[in-house]
């Protein structure tokens, strides 16, 4: 499997990934949160990644519900290997299929690259962009382009700092998920008290396409799936495609891919169980 190459950056410095010539099918998921409490999902996407046959996976952010440092996936002697063990061999033996990518969200930002390496990934910058079948896509988790939610995104420029990741990495693993067990509690606090959520900004979308020379931002984190056309009024079309989360037990199912096949619009479909 030859490696994709990384070799220039867009005005804004952003990396470009550009893919191999005999890359012809790519899949984007993105927001499965994945925990050891839900295993219906985790067998879904288990059996996509043993199924799926495109030549490379794009993880955009929030594969994980938590993720408190790379160390949680230490097994002690005389203990089983845990649920991050379980999903580090299923990405492992995907990674022998296909190229896979993973973009930090907003959960799982502390993903680090000695988990990333056991898993055969490559971790992307956000926003990254993908040239693929002669056009550049942008890719991102999206959760930056939300601006009008401020409380969040003055947590955000707070906790993606060296100064805050060092300190929390150096408590012992014990209080770190004591801490992200609070910080799920308050999330889940937020949602049952009916509060919305910011949606993508439109006019920082647009200045991002710009910016990257790109027509296509492809991004997740709003849990909203859909095609958006952010300029209908131009003549050259940018558009925002919005990835869906994963929940095996919902009803229906959320489980859906966004796939890419050479000289063809994106498509979407879902997997079955």
């Amino acid at each position: 499997m030859s490696s994709p190459q990384l070799p220039c950056t867009t005005p804004s410095a952003w990396p470009v990934l550009v893919a191999p010539a005999h890359w012809r099918r790519l899949d984007f998921i993105s927001d499965l949160h994945l925990q050891a409490s839900e295993p219906a999902t985790f067998k879904a996407w288990q059996q996509y990644l043993q199924t799926s046959t495109a030549d490379a996976l794009f993880i955009l952010g929030d594969l994980f519900e938590v993720w408190v440092g790379d160390d949680v996936t230490t097994v002690l002697p005389g203990h089983t290997p845990g649920f991050e063990v379980q999903c580090q061999q299923e990405l492992a033996e995907a990674s022998q299929r296909m190229a896979v990518f993973f973009m930090h969200g907003n959960r799982d930002f502390l993903l680090g690259e000695n988990f990333a390496s056991a898993c055969g990934m490559t971790l992307l910058a956000d926003p990254t962009v993908l040239a693929f079948d002669s056009q550049r896509w942008l890719l991102s988790h999206g959760d930056e382009l939300c601006l009008g939610d401020t409380d969040y995104q003055l947590f955000r420029a707070t906790v993606r700092t060296s100064a805050w990741r060092n300190t929390f990495l150096a408590k012992p693993l014990a209080e770190r998920q004591t801490i992200a067990r609070g910080l799920r509690a308050q999330s889940e606090s937020h949602k049952a008290s009916g509060a919305t959520y910011a949606d993508v900004d439109t006019a920082e979308a647009l200045r991002w396409l710009q910016a990257a020379q790109a027509n296509t931002l492809i991004h997740g984190h709003t849990h909203q799936p859909a095609d958006h056309l952010l300029n209908p009024d131009a003549d050259a079309p940018k558009r925002r495609l919005v990835l869906s989360d994963w929940d095996a037990s919902a009803i229906p199912a959320r489980l859906e891919v966004l796939r890419l096949n050479i000289g063809a619009e994106p498509a979407r479909f879902k997997h079955n169980l």
